[in-house]
């Protein structure tokens, strides 16, 4: 039995006219007692919460940032109506900060033998999954000084997904491959490695392109035009160990380098290449692979969904392991890891000959422009001891980014939200050399 603050409020005034009025204990029980008798014939009237039959339905996943709608049936199967206050529990990510109270709470009346339904909606603040935890119901009686409580177990999983921001600048990307392509008007001459097609010498064009058979056959100068090679092979390693767990300003580490995975996935698959996806720490945690174009960013985001940094150091030679074990043929591998300079040089670059050997390598980083910030900070003994400060971890940052160049990789490091179009030009640039 739970009390509420009506009858708390009635009993207190009771209890003050009692004092003035009646003398002792005779003025007490004369108030008390029919107040008591009153709770328990409103506690007798309220509808039971045991028998009350719930349903969900509605929304099973949502991309972070957007709102998913929950919808939960309540039954009232008994002969008494409930007047009852509902509450819908949820994680508190589910909800933006301060709205989870009103979002989750309900004030209905339910007739005998009807139903209801109650919508809640979510906002989640996190990804992964979020499981409704439990319905509470306070039954309340006629005269609203007590009521019933209990609790039901609904089931219910709404997953959550990257937010993938960076796909406004997929448009502009695809452009770009479609004149590499040659599939506009402005076709970019003497790329790739395949023969596309021939055509009309244009001044300007590199002599070396100049098809002699050809033209030979015809009147006018024949020059051949070349197309980005298709059914390459495109390997993304997401480190998700220790240096992923960072939040540089709202934004996770690993949510960035996941937003740059997706968008580059996106401009493979358009570009004819096979796309497989990894995420490592000290072992696998997520994987996809052999998936046709268009269920490769489906699945990407799924395995992504789940996902969080673990507060342990990776082992590159067990990522490196996993990645030939991935990529058998020669591909390119696009890592998704910090530029720490302790993990780079001690972990990264010892097993770094070895994805060398017969693949294109492509490091990607997630730049803190806080640290750009601190290196310009002047003025005051702490603020010249932050630039000191940031100066250093730059220049530390760049000597491991130097190493693996050296190496023959291509490092790239940008804030977050230039990383996705920063990693999409890379691959670009690549296909136009022939390098893949």
């Amino acid at each position: 039995m739970a009390l509420t603050g009506r009858s708390a409020l009635v009993a207190a005034l009771g209890t003050l006219v009692a004092g003035l009025l009646l003398p002792g204990w005779t003025g007490l029980l004369a108030v008390q007692l029919p107040l008591a008798l009153a709770m328990v014939y409103d506690l007798i009237r309220a509808a039971p919460v045991r028998t009350l039959q719930f349903t969900r339905s509605g929304d099973t996943s949502v991309r972070l940032g957007a709102s998913a709608a929950v919808r939960l049936t309540l039954v009232n199967p008994s002969p008494r109506p409930l007047r009852a206050t509902v509450r819908d529990a949820w994680p508190p990510s589910s909800w933006r900060p301060g709205t989870e109270v009103n979002a989750s709470r309900r004030t209905l009346t339910v007739p005998p033998g009807e139903r209801r339904r109650i919508l809640t909606v979510l906002t989640p603040t996190r990804r992964g999954d979020r499981k409704a935890a439990r319905v509470t119901v306070r039954s309340h009686g006629p005269l609203g000084l007590a009521a019933r409580q209990g609790s039901h177990e609904v089931p219910w999983t709404v997953r959550v997904l990257p937010a993938f921001a960076s796909r406004r600048h997929l448009p502009a990307k695809l452009a770009r491959l479609r004149e590499l392509d040659g599939r506009t008007s402005v076709l970019t001459r003497g790329e790739g490695t395949e023969f596309d097609s021939l055509r009309e010498y244009i001044p300007g064009d590199d002599t070396r392109s100049i098809d002699w058979r050809a033209t030979a056959r015809q009147s006018t100068v024949a020059v051949r035009t070349w197309r980005p090679e298709r059914d390459r092979r495109v390997v993304i390693v997401l480190d998700t160990g220790r240096t992923a767990a960072g939040r540089v300003g709202d934004v996770p580490r690993m949510d960035a380098a996941m937003d740059a995975a997706l968008l580059l996935a996106s401009l493979a698959t358009r570009a004819g290449d096979r796309v497989s996806f990894l995420a490592h720490d000290r072992r696998i945690r997520a994987q996809v692979q052999g998936r046709s174009s268009k269920d490769v960013l489906p699945a990407m985001v799924e395995a992504m969904a789940p996902l969080e940094a673990a507060l342990i150091e990776s082992d590159a030679d067990a990522m490196v392991s996993a990645v030939l074990g991935n990529a058998r043929h020669r591909s390119l591998i696009v890592l998704l890891t910090g530029l720490d300079a302790a993990p780079v040089e001690e972990g990264l670059l010892p097993a770094f000959p070895l994805l060398m050997q017969r693949h294109s390598v492509i490091v990607a980083s997630v730049a803190d422009p806080r640290i750009e910030e601190m290196a310009r900070a002047r003025g005051t003994v702490d603020k010249v001891y932050e630039a000191a400060a940031a100066a250093q971890t730059k220049a530390e940052r760049h000597r491991a980014a130097d190493q693996l160049r050296r190496h023959g990789a291509t490092v790239i490091e940008a804030p977050p939200a230039d990383l996705p179009p920063a990693l999409a030009d890379a691959y670009l640039a690549l296909k136009a050399s022939g390098r893949l």
